[in-house]
């Protein structure tokens, strides 16, 4: 199980769209250039994180992109799945019908065990959670190079 790019950097322009939550809508060019990604790519993630109910639009000069719910409401499972589809350590995990060993197979407790623990972290783990893990980190860095 990898989380790829798309994952990755949706997850950060979630959380940049989470610092700006009481300032208004972030556009997509804000995001690109804060995250150090192409326009292009950026619109490519963005239509994935809307249609997945996890964003939604503002239109007019001032328009963007805005959460559709609170930061404290939004899972890192939610996020991921959005960007990646859903998705396991292994196939019979999810759907136990594919395998006809799964009842003797050594394994797959292992791996079900496993996917449970991910799981658990990805749905307790909030975008607010990871914007004040960004904001301590940023502050910690920012200490480092004034001493």
């Amino acid at each position: 199980m990898k989380i790829s790019t798309k994952g990755r950097y949706g997850t950060r322009a979630m959380i940049d769209i989470a610092e700006n939550y009481s300032s208004g809508p972030v556009s997509l060019r804000q995001l690109a250039e804060r995250q150090c990604l192409s326009l292009k790519y950026m619109e490519q993630i963005i239509p994935l994180l809307k249609s997945s109910g996890l964003i939604r639009s503002a239109r007019g000069a001032r328009g963007g992109y805005v959460l559709a719910k609170k930061p404290r409401e939004i899972s890192l499972r939610s996020i991921v799945e959005a960007l990646e589809g859903s998705w396991s350590l292994v196939d019979c995990v999810d759907d136990p019908a594919l395998c006809d060993r799964t009842e003797e197979c050594g394994a797959y407790d292992v791996w079900n065990d496993i996917q449970a623990a991910i799981y658990k972290i990805l749905d307790s783990t909030t975008l607010a959670d990871m914007t004040a893990r960004r904001k301590k980190k940023a502050k910690a860095a920012a200490s480092r190079k004034q001493s």
